[in-house]
């Protein structure tokens, strides 16, 4: 029986990042995608220009009318409009038993604000408790903690276990946003496990952190282990991000290589 992973994001018209990314990483992963749309953006490699949110009710509909008819071994959460949208999948996932994996959506890889600030006690509310990981990137984990960003290993570990204090089960710290030739990412799961990788120079970078995201939940609908699935999704993203150069799409910050294992 085939895994199968649920993505409730937005669209992005270009397709690098939000739903089209999430259906993109668990097809490359060998999962079966489903997904439920919060919101449509007009959005390219360049900037986002027009955000048109999806009725509360019609989210609503959308996991309920997965959720009745096909089981789902794991759940990515991403771009939420604002408090009562938050409200609304909180809701809509109460009888939901299986992992969650939240990424935090804030900002866009073009600085575009995609969470209003008045969003971020209800995302800690209702669905901070919900997630067995969440994955925050720098300026995230700052704005759900009410800080200034990390600026070495030891804050990002500090900053991670707060997070879990406010309810998250695990919590990805991902370093992309630091500075220097290694990227660090630490899970803070009960201990810390630290990830490196070389930092690679490109800007083609757009869509990394929903990427990563679902690939961690295509990990858990498989049934790995937590740690399992973020080293796989770790190693398999930074080689989608070593292929990104070859795509040569758009004009700004091009996608990640999905596919990078099937064609080139």
């Amino acid at each position: 029986m085939v895994a199968t992973a649920l993505t409730i994001a937005g669209s992005d018209s270009g397709g690098g990042a939000g739903i089209q990314a999430d259906l993109k990483t668990f097809s490359a992963l060998g999962v079966y995608g489903a997904s439920v749309i919060t919101a449509i953006t007009a959005q390219n490699t360049c900037a986002v220009t027009d955000v048109h949110p999806v009725p509360n009710a019609t989210v609503a509909a959308q996991i309920a009318a997965v959720l009745g008819d096909i089981r789902v071994d794991c759940i990515k959460i991403g771009m939420l409009g604002d408090a009562a949208l938050i409200e609304t999948v909180a809701r809509a996932l109460e009888a939901y038993r299986g992992p969650i994996v939240l990424d935090p959506v804030m900002v866009a890889k073009s600085g575009a604000r995609l969470l209003p600030d008045a969003a971020r006690a209800a995302l800690i509310a209702h669905l901070l408790p919900r997630a067995d990981l969440l994955t925050p990137n720098l300026p995230e984990a700052a704005a759900l903690l009410g800080c200034a960003e990390a600026q070495d290993d030891a804050e990002m570990q500090r900053q991670g276990a707060r997070l879990r204090e406010m309810g998250a089960g695990a919590v990805l710290m991902k370093g992309g946003h630091a500075q220097g030739a290694t990227c660090t990412d630490w899970l803070i799961a009960g201990d810390a496990t630290r990830l490196d990788a070389p930092r690679i120079a490109t800007r083609n970078t757009h869509g990394t952190g929903c990427t990563l995201s679902s690939a961690v939940a295509a990990g858990l609908a498989k049934g790995q282990t937590l740690a399992q699935a973020v080293e796989a999704a770790h190693g398999w993203l930074h080689s989608a991000i070593l292929a990104a150069d070859t795509l040569e799409i758009g004009q700004g910050h091009g996608p990640v290589h999905h596919f990078h294992e099937v064609w080139t």
